[in-house]
Parts: structure tokens; C-alpha cells; sequence
């Protein structure tokens, strides 16, 4: 595997200069390659393998940033890190975001939330305005089998977002016949009451339009056959969620 400076250097997915639905006003979009979870619903399966991607240098894509920030910053935009995993790579994210804000851009993180709370996750969440946190399942046998880890690291990292008074998106994805039981989402709404950081709770529908990654892969899509979401069963979901 080539070596490279972690604190300089990042392995990137892609890139999207003009995002609108990863956080507030106009974003500039990282996805990050790599990520840990095996999510059956994932519709960028691209971005699993931690050794792909294009190698990128922090002043590269400062860089870049710097060319679209006359319309991002008007917008109340800024920059989100999103995959992949981004939280795989902690030490670039670090120097990344505290340049960005020495620039007065506003920085959000869109994870899975996964992951102990190391030393290094807690100096990137000084720099972080906003992060969009997917919350996979709140059943955790449920969870287990949907992306192939227990849900207890991501309620606890939510849990340290509110104790810190760190901004948070709440994200679940609503995929028919596995997340949008009444009893789960009643549960959610449990532990969503118990956090004093939400801003806002997005219900995103269950779609198949990243199925064809799989199959470029030569990979089984696993939820083959699941009905994608209507807009039906995301006014059913936010009902029983009071958003």
C-alpha cells in the first residue's frame, strides 16, 4: 500500500461543487473514499475500498474551494465531508477543517458516527459547525444485520454531540419492510428526545438508483426486490415521528 502524509494528504471518492442536499445553503461536497460499514442499501459502493480513490493534497483542495467561495458563503453554504467514511481519515480532516475555518467557512461532516470517541475525533468536532448523522437502525439486532455492526457507537457518539452542544442533522433512511416499523421509529423518537443538539430530522427514501454500482462490481445487491419509498411512506414515518 503506498505511504503517504496523513495529515496532508487524503484518498478522495469525488467531488461536487454545487451539493444542496448535504447541509444548509450551497455546499462544496468531499466524498471521502473508504468505509467499514457493509450498509445493504449503500448507493455508493464505490467508496468501500479504503486503497481507491485519488490521492489529494490539503492545499489542492483548498484550493479548489477557494474558486467556488463567492456563491457558497452568499448562500449560508460551506463545505461537507461525507463518503465513504470520512471519519476514517481523522488527522487530514483535522488540519482540512481548521483551514477552513481560519477562511470563515463553514465546515459539516456527514458519518455514520461509528466509532470511538479518540482523541483525534474529538479535536476534528472543535472544527465541525454541523454533523449529519445517519442513524442506520435504532434496533440493534436490526442494525447488526443491515450494515453489519451494532448501533451502541453511533447512539453514543449522537450522545456526545448533545453533551458537547455540537449541531446535529438527524438522518434515517426509510426503506420499506426494515426501518419504517411504528415501533421502531416510536424508539427513535425516544432517543431523539433525550439529545438537545437536533436541528432537524431528514427522512431520506429508500431508493435503488445505486444498484447498478453493485452490479458494475459484479456484486449481489442485497435488498434486490425491496420497494423503493413513496412519498406515502415518508408522510407515514414523520407522523409517527412528530417532525
Amino acid at each position: 500500500m503506498l505511504e503517504y502524509d496523513r495529515n496532508k494528504y487524503a484518498r478522495i471518492h469525488s467531488i461536487e461543487s454545487f451539493g444542496t442536499v448535504d447541509g444548509p445553503g450551497i455546499r462544496f461536497v468531499i466524498f471521502m473514499q473508504g468505509c467499514a460499514l457493509k450498509c445493504k442499501y449503500c448507493h455508493n459502493r464505490d467508496t468501500w475500498d479504503t486503497n481507491a480513490g485519488t490521492l489529494i493534497s490539503l492545499d489542492e483542495l483548498l484550493d479548489k474551494i477557494e474558486r467556488y467561495k463567492s456563491y457558497i458563503l452568499p448562500s449560508g453554504g460551506g463545505v461537507t465531508v461525507t463518503g465513504g467514511e470520512p471519519l476514517l481519515q481523522p488527522k487530514f480532516l483535522i488540519n482540512f477543517f481548521n483551514e477552513l475555518k481560519k477562511r470563515k467557512i463553514p465546515t459539516a461532516i456527514d458519518t455514520s458516527g461509528m466509532f470511538d470517541i479518540t482523541d483525534d475525533i474529538k479535536e476534528l468536532l472543535k472544527f465541525t459547525d454541523l454533523v449529519l448523522l445517519d442513524i442506520k437502525h435504532i434496533n440493534d439486532e436490526k442494525c447488526k444485520d443491515l450494515v453489519g455492526f451494532s448501533n451502541k457507537k453511533e447512539l453514543n457518539f449522537a450522545r456526545y454531540l448533545s453533551d458537547n452542544n455540537i449541531p446535529v442533522w438527524i438522518r434515517q433512511v426509510i426503506i420499506p419492510g426494515i426501518t419504517d416499523s411504528k415501533e421502531d421509529l416510536l424508539e427513535l423518537k425516544k432517543f431523539l428526545s433525550t439529545l438537545n443538539n437536533v436541528k432537524k430530522v431528514e427522512l431520506i427514501p429508500y431508493h435503488e438508483l445505486g444498484k447498478f454500482k453493485w452490479e458494475n462490481l459484479e456484486l449481489k445487491y442485497e435488498l434486490d426486490g425491496i420497494p423503493t419509498a413513496t412519498s406515502e411512506d415518508i408522510s407515514k414515518a414523520k407522523k409517527i415521528l412528530g417532525i
